[in-house]
């Protein structure tokens, strides 16, 4: 069995294929979709009856209902996937986490996955409104909609959440953060909100395109806190088997994750509008500690390849021309923090791809 480095064990990664679905996960994934798809219907025939020649899209639609229905069976069928892969291959490291510290975890990926699952519900029911314009809802073609959306909803949710891993979760944070920061931008009631900066899109304090930056925000920021307890459990493993040299490494990276993830949270919680000082403090504080992390990631993370590290100088020296473009007026504050959220996490992305590749390539000498 996997354990946490904290239980005294050695901390071991989880094998190649950890991230596959086992036939139990299918069964109980198809299963899931089946229960999910026949309380639809249901609802369905329920919500025409109720309301009558609903639009697809829009203020009261069947599609905004629907949405919301879809992000309650996606919360539930995420939570039981999420609890229930802890005894699985590569998994049950998990089960000696602090009560807590799983808590966090668990909230961050369920809160991540029905906020995707009500977002990709709208919009596919907008894409429906605009092929089949003027069409209202009839109870038969509500039942089958909307068992196909909560089916697909939690077949899907299900799956992922049984398969977390470090890679997958690097994955779903980009998606999530990028799919959530373009809703924003085409909703907002703003179409001139990029000549100000990116925080502008938080403070229309009616319009759901505010909701949805901040809450992307705030979602995001818990997601990456949880990131770096995966990132720790990783290294943890590259530590023990001598490949990297600092023994304080994963709780240094993994300190430096739960902080950004704080800040970035933050940024949601204190719309510029609310509190500029706060609000400010947050997105610079961030930026602050990646340079940090950035600039010490030769000392901290010695023992991973020569290319990650060249990678990361080029990340460096990306964000310091940007630094010197903005401070020059090259550009606005807008394209600036656009710029430096897309190197945060596109590094993300390349340190745990690099992490893997450390591990696999150890693993054949």
């Amino acid at each position: 069995m996997n354990q946490s480095p904290a239980s005294g064990d050695t901390a071991v990664l989880p094998p190649a294929d950890a991230g596959a679905p086992s036939l139990r996960v299918v069964n109980e994934g198809l299963g899931a979709a089946l229960t999910a798809g026949i309380i639809g219907a249901a609802l369905g025939l329920l919500y025409t009856w109720l309301w009558p020649d609903m639009p697809l899209s829009g203020s009261g639609s069947f599609g905004e209902i629907s949405a919301l229905t879809a992000g309650v069976v996606t919360a539930i069928s995420t939570s039981l996937g999420y609890w229930r892969s802890r005894h699985s291959v590569g998994q049950e490291w998990r089960l000696s986490l602090a009560p807590w510290k799983f808590a966090v975890n668990a909230v961050s990926v369920v809160l991540v996955h029905t906020i995707l699952a009500v977002l990709a519900t709208i919009a596919g029911y907008f894409v429906l409104s605009q092929g089949f314009i003027g069409l209202t809802m009839v109870p038969f073609w509500a039942a089958v909609l909307l068992a196909i959306n909560l089916g697909l909803s939690a077949h899907i949710s299900y799956l992922s959440a049984s398969r977390m891993t470090t890679q997958r979760m690097s994955s779903l944070l980009m998606t999530f953060m990028l799919i959530g920061a373009l809703t924003a931008t085409v909703t907002t009631p703003d179409p001139d909100w990029w000549m100000l900066h990116f925080s502008h899109l938080g403070t229309f304090e009616d319009s759901i395109s505010s909701w949805i930056f901040n809450g992307t925000l705030i979602a995001g920021g818990l997601l990456v806190t949880t990131f770096g307890v995966y990132v720790a459990h990783d290294m943890h493993a590259l530590v023990d088997r001598g490949i990297l040299k600092r023994a304080d490494a994963p709780r240094i990276v993994s300190v430096v994750f739960v902080v950004m993830g704080i800040m970035l949270a933050g940024v949601g919680l204190v719309p510029v509008d609310v509190n500029l000082v706060i609000h400010n403090l947050s997105a610079t504080g961030m930026a602050i500690v990646f340079l940090g992390l950035l600039v010490s990631a030769p000392r901290v993370l010695k023992g991973m390849p020569r290319t990650f590290f060249i990678v990361t100088w080029g990340f460096l020296a990306a964000l310091l021309l940007s630094i010197a473009l903005f401070i020059s007026l090259f550009f606005g504050l807008t394209a600036f923090e656009i710029i430096v959220f897309a190197l945060v996490f596109a590094w993300i992305a390349v340190f745990i791809r690099f992490l893997g590749l450390t591990a696999q390539e150890h693993a054949k000498v």
